[in-house]
């Protein structure tokens, strides 16, 4: 069971919550933390003290006193009125991994709001109840505000939940559940959508995706130079120590260990070493460089990802010890936002070297295999048309990969006059991250189809157990046949790990 409430979720803690349904519960010190501040701030609040989002309207109606009558409508009304969340329902997994960091977030015990507020968000996880989220409706600014107030819905009994696979109204099941809604108190809507949990929650994720991505491109890229009867000469570790660049030494290493285990190179490797060719392709002899860039990307990107899931980003924070209660800006999301801009990048690059390198297997000119790795060529048009699909997803990516942290919109009466896009740079990334997996998917089909024209020779023993696993699945290409197939088919082998299988 992860415990949340101290600063130290790991992004892999999200991911086992979010996508392996594990439970979660509140530290103990969490729980004293919170009540502090949650008494703190009520106190602040009987005083008769302006506070903004606890005894006064939102945004530009922030000059507004409310009634003491009307504070708790106040938090109510809130919510109601910034659930305008459009388009497309997120994965469940997704609203999983928001419900755990909504939670975090609460009971590192700065936002003044009760136990009672995480210890139900702990138990929508636990027992797999989960808030309708759309995509579209966040600007990044004041956080995630229309995603997070559909994520807060239920815990009111209002909205709509997916329950045991079924999306259904909030309020009969709780009924059927037994689960009572919460009456909120001062601050405690404000504190439920103020913040960036909707990005990071996504990118959390994503960035779990990615680092594995970045693995099979090394095992695609390794396939491919053995298809073309490359050479490791270019992976030697003189050239990239000498460089330096940590991800460029650390891509080398592991290409070597899969193709080459102990210093021992293959039959398909041994049987063209005096072939007298110099050079191969950049998209070959340039892996390490290309893909240890994005292995370094990826560090930078865990680095604000991790301190982003353990931070406080509602407003305003509470903090008793100081007697303050301070308003501020910790939910805009630019960290957020640039970090997986730059994430969309790094993986994207994985996709465009492993279509030219698709390219060079098809090409005769270059390969020196039938064309189209096509037996009976003319009959069977075998991977002309898996090529173009190829060019067309790393295409897409281009355009996808345009960052939405350097758009801005100004929004609630110019009061919000500078936005993060963060929603949007979440929602693309993961965009790309499939469209990545998709492309190397295919690069791993052609791959395999070209080593199969060097039989009897073998590859590498990792190689071969790559190509076993894979055509357990998807068997030897022979002649044509609606390849889609085969690459939904190598999607899910990949989603299923097989890095994590083979090692």
């Amino acid at each position: 069971m992860i415990k949340i409430g101290l600063a130290n979720l790991k992004p892999e803690d999200v991911f086992q919550v979010a996508v392996h349904g594990k439970k979660v519960s509140l530290h103990p010190r969490a729980r004293s933390k919170m009540m502090k501040s949650y008494e703190f701030l009520r106190k602040k609040s009987k005083s008769g003290e302006t506070i903004y989002g606890v005894n006064t309207g939102f945004g530009l109606l922030s000059n507004v006193r409310i009634e003491p009558k009307d504070l708790n409508q106040l938090q109510v009304n809130l919510i109601r009125s910034h659930s305008v969340g459009t388009g497309q329902i997120i994965a469940e997994s997704e609203i999983r991994a928001m419900l755990l960091l909504r939670a975090q977030n609460l009971a590192l015990g700065s936002s003044g709001v009760r136990p009672l507020l995480v210890e139900r968000l702990m138990e929508f996880l636990n027992r797999g109840i989960h808030p309708v989220v759309f995509r579209q409706g966040s600007v990044g600014a004041s956080g995630d505000l229309a995603p997070l107030s559909h994520l807060a819905l239920p815990l009111i009994g209002e909205g709509e939940v997916i329950y045991q696979g079924k999306r259904q109204s909030t309020a009969p099941l709780l009924k059927k559940l037994k689960i009572k809604p919460i009456e909120l108190g001062p601050k405690e809507g404000l504190a439920l959508i103020n913040g960036t949990q909707f990005m990071t929650a996504l990118g959390t994720l994503s960035l779990i995706h990615a680092e594995y991505l970045a693995g099979i491109a090394d095992l695609a890229g390794a396939l491919s130079l053995e298809a073309l009867k490359g050479t490791t000469v270019a992976f030697d570790p003189l050239i990239h120590q000498v460089r330096g660049q940590t991800g460029q030494i650390e891509t080398a290493a592991r290409l070597m260990k899969i193709l080459a285990p102990r210093g021992k190179h293959s039959a398909i490797a041994l049987s063209h070493e005096d072939c007298g060719r110099v050079q191969d392709p950049y998209s070959l002899r340039c892996i390490p460089q290309v893909h240890g860039m994005t292995r370094d990307s990826l560090k930078f990107v865990r680095e604000i990802i991790t301190r982003e899931i353990n931070a406080v980003t509602d407003n305003p924070l509470v903090f008793p010890e100081q007697n303050k209660v301070i308003s501020g800006g910790n939910f805009h999301g630019q960290y957020v936002s640039m970090a997986l801009d730059f994430l969309s990048i790094a993986i994207a690059e994985l996709a465009s070297i492993s279509e030219q390198r698709m390219e060079k297997l098809i090409n005769p000119a270059l390969s020196g295999l039938p064309a189209f790795l096509a037996r009976e060529g003319g009959l069977n048009s075998g991977f002309m048309i898996i090529q173009v699909a190829a060019a067309s997803i790393v295409s897409e990516n281009k355009t996808l990969c345009h960052p939405a942290s350097v758009d801005s919109i100004p929004t609630s009466a110019d009061k919000e006059d500078h936005v993060s896009m963060g929603a949007w740079s979440s929602v693309k990334c993961g965009r790309v991250i499939s469209n990545v997996r998709r492309v190397l998917a295919m690069e791993l089909m052609a791959g395999i189809t070209g080593i199969e024209f060097h039989r009897p020779l073998k590859s590498s023993p990792f190689i071969e157990s790559t190509i076993r696993t894979i055509q357990k699945r998807v068997p030897p290409i022979t002649k044509d046949r609606i390849f889609s197939h085969d690459i939904q088919t190598i999607e899910m082998i990949l989603e299923n790990r097989l890095i994590e299988i083979m090692e």
